[in-house]
């Protein structure tokens, strides 16, 4: 692969291009050859967790399916915060079970998502997809052992350029989330912010990946 896109939930079917395609429980779209599937904040539905993480353990089983996901916390939302835990924490302990990447979506709940991986001992990486806040975070996200992926804020908000910039190189992720632009374009302005060419750029978004989703270095 050229290009890996950490999160998207547009399929492009393009042979240069790995797509972690974002899944739903009771979407399911066979058709995708590589994603991630979990239970979104957004999207719980009390009647419907224990046959949602059924369908998510038999996906977690397959070679197709690289992560859990995407999963978390968002206080944003109405859903109580009480059961977005439940629902996240039970979804963590799939990924222990199968060794599986987690791809978070956090809103304005980063201290909790960081004391739910402590007191959990969650040992498989975890990414927090589409982040957008200040190097302060960012940086205690890294410091806590998480990786960080960058796309859609990246693109729009030119004070995230410093926070990519102190981000280490073999922590951070790119990706296109549900916007139209491509990851190449995100490639060409995340290069460009860490004055890296091309080459150099695809090589650490590889060797990340295979840390990440193989468990093993380049």
């Amino acid at each position: 692969m050229e290009f890996f896109n950490f999160h998207t939930h547009h399929f492009s079917n393009q042979s240069n291009i790995l797509e972690l395609v974002n899944q739903y429980p009771q979407d399911f779209d066979s058709a995708v050859p590589f994603y991630s599937i979990g239970i979104h904040p957004w999207y719980i539905v009390k009647e419907r967790i224990e046959s949602d993480l059924e369908i998510i353990e038999e996906k977690l089983q397959t070679k197709n399916c690289l992560a859990i996901g995407e999963c978390g916390l968002d206080k944003r939302v109405e859903v109580p915060l009480e059961l977005q835990i439940l629902v996240f924490e039970k979804q963590l302990i799939l990924a222990e079970k199968y060794k599986k990447p987690v791809v978070i979506h956090c809103v304005a709940a980063f201290q909790e998502v960081i004391t739910i991986r402590k007191k959990m001992k969650i040992t498989v990486p975890m990414i927090i997809h589409g982040f957008s806040k200040n190097g302060q975070i960012a940086k205690q996200l890294v410091k806590e052992g998480f990786y960080i992926s960058f796309g859609k804020y990246l693109l729009k908000n030119p004070d995230l350029k410093t926070v990519f910039q102190e981000v280490p190189n073999n922590r951070f992720f790119l990706e296109t989330d549900t916007i139209q632009e491509t990851i190449e374009q995100v490639y060409d302005l995340a290069a460009a912010y860490k004055g890296l060419n091309s080459k150099e750029l695809e090589k650490t978004i590889l060797n990340n990946y295979r840390v990440v989703f193989e468990g093993s270095e380049m």
